[in-house]
């Protein structure tokens, strides 16, 4: 067997091929990896016969239907995927032939509901099912720890625990682990009773990533990128200048709400004074919570100004249509040598 891992950032992908007839699989393309991708592929004489995602992703922007497109090759996922694009739908049990490999599916929801396994050989590619050291998170859009215990316990974990474990993604610089020693040592699986371990999936707190509402915009209808997405929402959106933000929140200006689109931790190190804290990824989940007030002018901004730009666009399309983005964002305005505070109002 052909093998080769490309990291990207967090993200993992596979690039596996039958040395005997040159034919390959890519599992889980990031979109800034293409290029890559392709000259792996030519570079170790690969014909890549399918794209596959283990799942919806909704930290990064799928390549797959822009490898498929260029490939003249099929995009494969479990038969529940959302996305319109997929041509080849497979369900649990079933297998695809790529020369002398054999890839075996294994439908393990929880995670999302399309989340797949694939079997081929001595490893099993995991998804986002199960991470070195945990697991796939179960608080985004058709997750369900009910599902995913039933997946771990009931099914991925009863298999052989010599097998080698390739997650879609590991943030600690890890590149594989073994099944057996997942069960041993990885935290989330010694909660090995049903209720203790849905408990557990459902007070993790976890921050949403940054380009939730984009990615899955994108990777549930193989759309626009989040660069399109972002010249689009710049076309749409007006902006507030540095100084006439500074010249507002100085008088007081009642009706004005500051937003701060980053992470807790972002903010905690430093952020405009007076502003509320509403992270991208949670935006459409949160808005009715914490903007009652669909009438008050706000003023969205992020580290660089481009987040906060699609957050803009997103609040106005909510029906905020006083909402505005901060030219330059949290960077501008520090360098600028406007005010910035560490206290929460």
């Amino acid at each position: 067997m052909i093998f080769e891992q490309i990291a990207t950032g967090g993200c993992q992908s596979y690039l596996v091929g039958c040395a005997d007839t040159n034919s390959a699989i890519l599992i889980d393309p990031e979109l800034s990896r293409v290029d890559r991708y392709l000259a792996l592929a030519a570079r170790d004489g690969l014909r890549i016969h399918y794209v596959i995602d283990t799942h919806t992703h909704a930290d990064h922007f799928s390549a797959s239907r822009t490898l498929a497109d260029q490939l003249d090759v099929p995009v494969v996922m479990h038969r529940l995927s959302p996305a319109p694009y997929v041509d080849l739908r497979l369900e649990d049990g079933e297998m695809l032939v790529v020369g002398k490999l054999r890839i075996q599916v294994m439908h393990t929801p929880g995670h999302t509901r399309d989340s797949i396994c694939l079997r081929v050989e001595d490893r099993v590619f995991t998804g986002d099912t199960l991470l070195i050291g945990g697991t796939g998170r179960t608080d985004l859009p058709s997750g369900n720890p009910d599902a995913l215990y039933d997946s771990l316990f009931g099914n991925l974990l009863k298999l052989d625990p010599a097998l080698l474990v390739y997650p879609a993604h590991d943030y600690k610089g890890a590149s594989h682990s073994t099944l057996g020693a997942e069960l041993a040592a990885n935290p989330r699986l010694q909660k090995r009773e049903r209720e203790q371990f849905v408990s557990m999936m459902n007070n993790l707190n976890l921050t949403m990533p940054t380009h939730l509402t984009e990615a899955l915009r994108t990777n549930m209808s193989g759309g626009k990128t989040v660069a399109q997405m972002l010249a689009d929402a710049a076309a749409v959106v007006p902006f507030m200048a540095l100084d006439e933000l500074n010249a507002r929140i100085a008088a007081g200006e009642s009706d004005l709400l500051v937003l701060d689109v980053r992470e807790r931790d972002a903010f905690d190190k430093g952020h405009i004074p007076g502003a509320r804290l509403l992270p991208r990824g949670q935006l459409e989940l949160r808005v009715n919570q914490d903007l009652p007030d669909p009438t008050r002018r706000i003023v969205s901004y992020c580290e660089f100004g481009r987040i906060s730009t699609l957050a803009t666009a997103t609040l106005r399309e909510l029906g905020f249509t006083r909402a505005v983005a901060l030219d330059g964002g949290m960077r501008a305005w520090s360098d600028a040598g406007f005010p910035l505070t560490t206290q929460t109002d």
